[in-house]
C-alpha cells in the first residue's frame, strides 16, 4: 500500500529532475553557441595572419615594412624576457582604467543632471558640446602645461576621451524615458535621487552600457595620443620607440597588443553589461 503523500512527492521529484534537465540542456546550448561565435570570430583574424605570413614568404611585401608574424612573437619574446613587455601593458591598463574610471563617472553624474533637469539643459548643454567637438590632441599642450607630462596629465586625457560617449548617451537615453514611467513612480512617492536610481536609470541600462563601451574604446584612443607625446612606459609610447629605431616588428606588436586588450576590456565589460541587463532592464 503506498504511504500518503508518497505520489505527491514522485511528482516533485519528477518535476525538479525535468527543471535539472531543462538547466542542464540551456547551459549546453549556451556553451555550443559561445563556441560557435568563438570559432566564427576567429576566421577572419586567422585569414589575416596566413595572409601576412605569405606575403612576407613569398616577397611581396619588404621584410623591413612588413616582418613576418615570427619576427613579432620573437620581439614579444624578447622584450618579455627583459620585463619590459609586462610593464609596458600594465602602465598602459592601469591609466585606461583609472582614466575611464572618473571619466564614466562623471559622465553618468552629469549626463543624468542634464537629462533630466530642463535648467541644467539649457544652462550646461551648449557648453559641454561646444567642449565636445574639441579635437583630443587640442587637449594635450594645454595638459601638460598645467599638470606636466606625469601620470595627471595622461590619465586627464583619457578621462575626457571617456566622458562624452557616456554623457551623450545617458543624456539622449534619459531624454526618452517613458514618461508614463515616471508619473507612476512618482504617485507611489518616489522623487529625486531614489526616482533616478530606482526608475530612470533601469529603464536606461542598455543605452548606457552602449555609452560605457564607446568610452572605453575612446579611453584607449586617448591613452595613445597622450603616451605618443608624452611618455617613457606604455604600448603608446612602445609605438613611438618603435618607429625611432625602425624596430616595424615591436611597432606592430603593440598594434596587436592593443587591438588584443581593447577587446578583452570589452569583452569583459560585455559580461557586466549582459549581467545588468538581465537584472535590471
Amino acid at each position: 500500500m503506498a504511504l500518503p503523500g508518497a505520489h505527491t512527492t514522485t511528482k516533485a521529484e519528477g518535476s525538479a529532475a525535468s527543471r535539472g534537465g531543462a538547466t542542464a540542456a540551456a547551459r549546453r546550448a549556451s556553451r555550443q553557441e559561445l563556441a560557435r561565435r568563438i570559432g566564427l570570430g576567429a576566421v577572419v583574424p586567422v585569414a589575416l595572419v596566413a595572409l601576412w605570413q605569405a606575403a612576407s614568404t613569398l616577397g611581396w611585401v619588404s621584410a623591413v615594412a612588413l616582418p613576418a608574424p615570427a619576427s613579432v612573437v620573437e620581439a614579444a619574446g624578447e622584450l618579455a624576457g627583459r620585463g619590459e613587455l609586462g610593464r609596458h601593458i600594465g602602465i598602459s591598463v592601469q591609466r585606461v582604467l583609472i582614466g575611464f574610471g572618473i571619466g564614466a563617472a562623471l559622465g553618468l553624474a552629469l549626463g543624468s543632471l542634464v537629462g533630466l533637469s530642463k535648467w541644467a539643459d539649457a544652462l550646461l548643454g551648449p557648453t559641454i558640446g561646444a567642449f565636445r567637438a574639441v579635437p583630443s590632441l587640442a587637449w594635450v599642450p594645454l595638459l601638460i602645461l598645467w599638470m606636466k607630462i606625469g601620470e595627471d596629465s595622461k590619465v586627464t586625457l583619457i578621462a575626457i576621451g571617456a566622458f562624452f560617449p557616456i554623457f551623450t548617451t545617458v543624456y539622449l537615453a534619459l531624454r526618452h524615458v517613458d514618461k508614463n514611467l515616471v508619473e507612476a513612480a512618482r504617485a507611489f512617492g518616489l522623487k529625486g535621487l531614489k526616482l533616478l536610481t530606482t526608475v530612470q536609470l533601469p529603464a536606461v541600462v542598455p543605452a548606457v552600457f552602449s555609452g560605457l563601451r564607446l568610452a572605453l574604446a575612446q579611453s584607449w584612443l586617448f591613452l595613445v595620443a597622450a603616451e605618443l607625446i608624452a611618455s617613457s612606459m606604455g604600448l603608446g609610447f612602445l609605438l613611438t620607440d618603435s618607429q625611432n629605431n625602425g624596430r616595424t616588428d615591436r611597432l606592430l606588436l603593440a598594434i596587436i597588443l592593443l587591438a588584443v586588450i581593447g577587446k578583452i576590456t570589452d569583452a569583459l565589460l560585455g559580461v557586466v553589461e549582459r549581467k545588468a541587463v538581465t537584472r535590471w532592464a
